[in-house]
């Protein structure tokens, strides 16, 4: 009755948060294209970029240091 438990790759939910995230950035990008955002383009790269970048960094660091 006992059953090895499967190895599942830590990196899943990653890959799903990449694709997420990808998704989104593309939407914000084009509403900010669309809409003739006035922000600064210093804030539109860190809105597009730095963040989901961090985001996506601390996330892989999160799941890679599971056992």
């Amino acid at each position: 009755m006992t059953e090895k438990a499967r190895d599942r790759n830590r990196l899943t939910p990653w890959y799903v948060g990449l694709a997420i995230n990808l998704v989104v950035v593309a939407f914000v990008g084009y509403r900010m294209w669309a809409g003739n955002c006035p922000a600064p383009a210093w804030i539109e790269i860190g809105v597009l970029t730095v963040i989901p970048a961090v985001y996506l960094a601390l996330m892989y660091l999160t799941f890679v240091s599971q056992k």
